[in-house]
C-alpha cells in the first residue's frame, strides 16, 4: 500500500514534470491554463494545444529549426508550421497537439536527465547504442518509437546504458 506521503510526492513530481513541459511550450502565457494533473494534460491536448505553443517549441529548440527534425520531431512539415503562424491563437489537432506535447516531454525529460537543454538536443541527434544505433530523433515518428525513446531516456537516468 502506497502511504499518504509517497502519493504526494508522486503527485509534486507529476505537477513539475508537467511544467517543465509546459514552459517549453510557453507556459501560462501561451496555453492560458494550469495544467496541474496529467488528465488536464489529456483534456487540454483532445481539445487541441494553441499554436502559439508550437510556434514557443520552435523558438526554444535549435534541433527544429531544420525541415528534417521538425517533420520527425512534431510530425509536421516545416512550411505547414510557417503558415500556421498567420493565425496563432488556432488551435492544432489533436494529433498536432499529442505529438508536440510528446516531444516537450521526452526533451524536458532529457533535459533534465543530461543536465541541460543543448545537451538534451544533442543526444537526440547522436546514434544511440541502447538504440541499436538509432537517433532518437528518428524513431519519434511512431508510437512504438517513442516508447522506445521514452524506456531508453529511463534507463540512462538509472544508469543503465545498454
Amino acid at each position: 500500500m502506497v502511504r499518504q506521503t509517497e502519493k504526494y510526492e508522486m503527485a509534486a513530481n507529476e505537477a513539475s514534470e508537467i511544467e517543465r513541459v509546459a514552459k517549453l511550450l510557453g507556459g501560462r502565457r501561451v496555453l492560458r491554463h494550469r495544467l496541474a494533473h496529467q488528465l488536464d494534460v489529456h483534456e487540454f491536448i483532445d481539445r487541441g494545444l494553441p499554436r502559439a505553443a508550437l510556434t514557443s517549441l520552435f523558438e526554444k529548440i535549435v534541433l527544429l529549426h531544420t525541415a528534417d527534425f521538425f517533420e520527425r520531431g512534431v510530425g509536421m512539415n516545416l512550411r505547414t508550421f510557417q503558415r500556421f503562424k498567420i493565425a496563432p491563437g488556432k488551435a492544432l489537432s489533436k494529433e498536432q497537439s499529442g505529438r508536440t506535447w510528446k516531444f516537450a516531454e521526452i526533451l524536458a525529460k532529457a533535459t533534465e536527465v543530461f543536465g541541460g537543454q543543448k545537451e538534451a538536443e544533442a543526444w537526440l541527434e547522436r546514434p544511440a547504442i541502447g538504440l541499436e544505433g538509432r537517433r532518437p530523433i528518428d524513431l519519434l515518428t511512431t508510437p512504438a518509437g517513442v516508447k522506445l525513446v521514452e524506456d531508453y531516456l529511463g534507463r540512462i537516468e538509472y544508469g543503465v546504458y545498454t
